[in-house]
């Protein structure tokens, strides 16, 4: 059997009162792609920036090779080999590819050499990229893909990947999983962090799993099924996916109506199309796009751009839950209750009632199962799984007409995308219309009431079939 590549063993972790890592254990061996699974919380992610040296633990070993290592930041691990694509992107928008690529590198930083470098990894990974765009003038997909090659433009042999085919295309998936078994077959090790069971069961060979910052299954994935590795990470399986019987809202009740719209790329260019649309009271509205094509949708109907030219009505009280949460929803130093008090803070003028935002906050951890001490933890102690059900309890904690959501169950395990559902259908059913983008077409068949497929500014509104929401996101392609 393959050596180890990496090894951590009895790694304890605690940010204040929350026990993040309880005595983690993992090893991944040269050659191969593990798997690590757990639910939201679980201490992933945590275990794996201890891996690569942005959190400190507060005991265990790291061993690379057989070598026991000990890192102070991200740059000794790289330079032990070491790299890591983030769930939530590590990229600074306003610098070009090659500048965020360059980053952690060392010695001077030479543009030419840079742009020649990533044009050869490019072609041997088959991706296109153009080194001297900016950052933020890219889709989500998109900056997956310049994470994923900054990574071996450091020449790294062990790769950690935290939801990586969150935002990709299917095709992008069956390309990224044919990359990493090349550089596995090659003697490189992957560390594949994944709620998607079905990717860890075809595309590693071994899987972990942890529970409440332990590993309670190490196992090879040929030994393992899809209800095996359910109960070790849940204890309990709680799946909420199930379509509900529920009224039909009334077609007559438009809460947003879109006339005439120019859709616009991240740059601001204007695609080929122009829109119209009518939002109903009470919907569930599901949006299939391909390279970021929703956003700019999602966006105005929002309120966060307004439409040039076009027309668009929206109502008073709108919620929205963007795509990049660390970016856009909350700031990670601020706690759970001043995270609330974000909301509309703009509006507010005279004297912060403390004691309401945090009894408000209280509800919010008490109702969406918000896994935490209390409201006044910092939101960063929380998993991602949790942030997110805190941002959604946060807008719909002010009953909007309209709620605009991006890829909301994105990265979160079977629970806490139960919850999410669970709430949309609740509050769709008090009259709430909710939109929402989901690169998942599983989701979209099993939440929508329609679904609208929109690419290059066009829009083709189909129903909530998985089969026919993908030909319809293949017929856009061709066209």
């Amino acid at each position: 059997m393959a050596s180890l590549g990496l090894a951590l063993h009895g790694v304890r972790k605690s940010f204040d009162k929350v026990v993040a890592l309880d005595g983690a254990s993992l090893a991944v061996r040269h050659g191969s792609i593990h798997a690590l699974l757990g639910e939201n919380g679980a201490g992933k992610t945590t275990l794996m920036r201890i891996a690569f040296g942005m959190i400190r633990p507060d005991s265990g070993t790291i061993r690379i090779n057989d070598r026991l290592v000990s890192f102070s930041s991200p740059a000794d691990a790289i330079a032990a080999g070491i790299g890591m694509v983030h769930q939530q992107f590590a990229l600074i928008p306003e610098m070009t590819i090659g500048e965020n690529v360059a980053l952690g590198g060392n010695g001077r930083y030479d543009n030419q050499q840079t742009v020649k470098r990533l044009a050869y990894l490019a072609e041997k990974m088959g991706m296109r990229i153009n080194p001297l765009s900016k950052v933020k003038e890219l889709s989500a997909s998109e900056r997956q893909k310049v994470e994923i090659i900054r990574t071996f433009a450091h020449d790294a042999t062990t790769l950690i990947l935290d939801e990586p085919t969150a935002v990709l295309t299917p095709r992008d998936i069956g390309d990224l999983f044919g990359q990493l078994r090349a550089f596995a077959t090659n003697g490189g090790c992957v560390v594949l962090i994944t709620h998607k069971l079905h990717d860890a069961l075809e595309h590693a060979d071994e899987v972990t799993v942890l529970r409440k910052g332990r590993a309670v299954l190490n196992a090879l994935t040929r030994d393992v099924t899809q209800s095996t590795l359910a109960n070790a990470m849940l204890g309990q399986i709680q799946i909420g996916t199930t379509p509900l019987s529920r009224p039909k809202p009334s077609p007559s009740i438009n809460v947003l109506q879109l006339r005439n719209v120019l859709l616009r790329d991240r740059r601001g260019i204007g695609q080929s199309n122009r829109v119209s649309i009518d939002i109903r009271r009470g919907e569930i509205v599901g949006v299939a796009a391909l390279e970021g094509a929703a956003r700019s949708l999602l966006r105005l109907m929002a309120g966060r751009i307004e439409p040039t030219p076009g027309d668009i009505v929206r109502p008073a009280s709108i919620g929205f839950v963007p795509e990049d949460r660390e970016q856009e929803a909350v700031i990670s130093d601020f706690t759970l209750t001043e995270n609330f008090a974000l909301r509309n803070s703009a509006r507010r003028s005279g004297r912060i009632d403390w004691s309401n935002f945090r009894h408000r906050t209280e509800e919010i951890i008490e109702e969406y199962d918000v896994r935490t001490p209390g409201p006044n933890v910092r939101m960063s102690g929380l998993s991602g799984g949790n942030q997110q059900k805190f941002v959604l309890g946060r807008e719909l904690a002010y009953n909007p007409d309209l709620l605009i959501l991006e890829n909301p169950t994105q990265g979160l395990d079977v629970n806490a995308a139960a919850v999410i559902h669970e709430k949309l259908r609740s509050v769709s059913l008090l009259g709430t219309a909710v939109v929402y983008y989901s690169s998942d077409l599983d989701e979209l068949a099993a939440l929508s009431d329609r679904v609208i497929v929109v690419t290059d500014g066009a829009i083709v509104e189909t129903r909530p079939d998985r089969t026919i929401i993908g030909q319809s996101l293949l017929a856009t392609i061709r066209t």
